[in-house]
């Protein structure tokens, strides 16, 4: 029978240059987000191979409740890349915000669109969106000045 490292890298595309991307050329399957990743199987129970490749090349585990990241900043542009260069151990939610999902691109924007900063103390969140808590009170003020400039609301 062969070695798990010999069928791994049977299945991994050219891998010469430690700054480029080792593409899988293996099994696929979707994972979160409809991102697709490459699998193999080890002792019948199927493997994430960047997950696999990492704790190959660097002889340790993935903490529990850790994740691999695909670093952009290190070159890395598929999630079929198992090139270790390319690979980092982080929460979840470091790998979500170093991504390019609506969650991310939110969590960078460090100001209301009025340029109001949001921070622990000007910001609150309501259904799950940041609010500046400066806007809302000006929004108030406006509120209630037309209010009584107009004698009262009726209703």
């Amino acid at each position: 029978m062969r070695s798990i490292e010999d069928r791994f890298w049977d299945k991994v595309g050219p891998h010469d240059d430690p700054t480029k991307c080792w593409l899988w050329l293996g099994a696929m399957s979707k994972g979160h987000c409809d991102f697709v990743y490459g699998r193999i199987k080890i002792d019948g129970k199927s493997v994430y191979v960047h997950r696999l490749s990492y704790e190959m090349h660097y002889h340790v585990p993935i903490p529990e409740g850790m994740t691999i990241d695909h670093v952009k900043a290190l070159g890395c542009t598929s999630t079929l890349c198992v090139n270790p260069h390319h690979l980092e151990v982080v929460t979840q939610k470091v790998n979500v915000l170093r991504g390019d999902s609506f969650a991310a691109k939110e969590a960078k924007v460090m100001h209301c669109p009025q340029g109001h900063p949001y921070n622990k103390e000007n910001t609150y969140v309501w259904l799950g969106v940041r609010h500046c808590r400066v806007c809302r009170a000006e929004a108030r003020e406006r509120y209630l000045a037309k209010k009584t400039m107009l004698g009262g609301f009726n209703g």
